[in-house]
């Protein structure tokens, strides 16, 4: 039987077994984050089923504003990696799709029954698609540097925010009966067509890279104040920010378009005399 099972002696030049390599924190930290947002979400969804309205609204807002904190801590702490942005458009999927759509759904949308569904499906899906082409155009090396200061369609946190107007009035008083149903319903489909349109919105992104000093303190005042604004009055607060922001979406659009025909290839270059005309006097 020795035969049949002969010793076997490792090979002392070997190698030895790859270890992984250890993790360092900075790349740890926007992931947790991102997955304390990702919490808040789903957290959001079971309120809602609980008919509590207002803190899963409120766990939304706070999902969204992590969201804007992950991707500058990553980038400060030179943290950024493949799995950190598959992990930050997964959470965004249910923070901002799945979240917002089931808590409309059980606010107003159920009075619709199917078609409500419908819509509240049409709305995550909408998140899912935009997240998706979002991914898409980040790997397009013909993109134009100007065109970073621009979200193709309106954003994410941005859909969900401001599709969420009606539980912002529902709370400040404004009563939503069965019969508002429908104007629900409406307001949200044009969310949801907005976030997969191709309307181009401020991405802010670029902006405030350097300041001048005259600014810098009226800009802290500005921030406190705004700060104070939201905490005491925060529901006030966010029906002037989403109509705000659905205002300011045909400025972004035309600026947008001026940016573009500005960048076009073929568009001759002006002569002197249009140059020293255009100085002015």
């Amino acid at each position: 039987m020795d035969d049949l099972f002969p010793p076997f002696e490792p090979d002392p030049n070997e190698p030895k077994p790859r270890r992984f390599k250890p993790v360092p924190f900075r790349m740890i930290a926007p992931n947790m984050i991102t997955l304390m947002a990702l919490c808040l979400g789903l957290t959001a969804i079971r309120l809602a089923f609980e008919g509590k309205f207002e803190p899963a609204v409120i766990a939304v807002v706070v999902a969204a504003f992590l969201d804007g904190v992950d991707g500058r801590v990553a980038r400060l702490l030179k943290g950024t990696s493949r799995f950190g942005a598959e992990l930050d458009s997964l959470a965004d999927f249910v923070n901002f799709g799945c979240a917002p759509a089931l808590i409309l759904y059980g606010f107003a949308l159920f009075h619709l029954r199917s078609v409500g569904w419908i819509v509240a499906l049409i709305f995550a899906i909408a998140m899912g698609l935009r997240l998706a082409r979002f991914n898409a155009m980040l790997d397009d090396p013909n993109r134009p540097e100007w065109k970073k200061d621009y979200f193709v369609g309106m954003p994410a946190p941005a859909g969900a925010m401001t599709a969420m107007l009606p539980l912002y009035l529902h709370f400040l008083g404004l009563s939503f009966e069965k019969w508002a149903a429908p104007a629900v319903l409406v307001y949200v489909l044009c969310i949801a067509l907005l976030v997969v349109s191709t309307v181009p919105t401020f991405s802010g992104k670029t902006m405030g890279k350097r300041v001048p000093r005259g600014w810098v303190l009226p800009i802290f005042l500005a921030g406190v104040a705004a700060f104070g604004l939201l905490i005491s009055f925060p529901f006030e607060a966010m029906v002037a920010i989403s109509i705000a922001y659905l205002a300011v979406i045909p400025v972004g659009a035309a600026q947008y378009r001026r940016r573009a025909r500005l960048d076009l290839p073929g568009r001759p270059e002006p002569s002197e005399s249009q140059a020293s005309s255009a100085s002015g006097p």
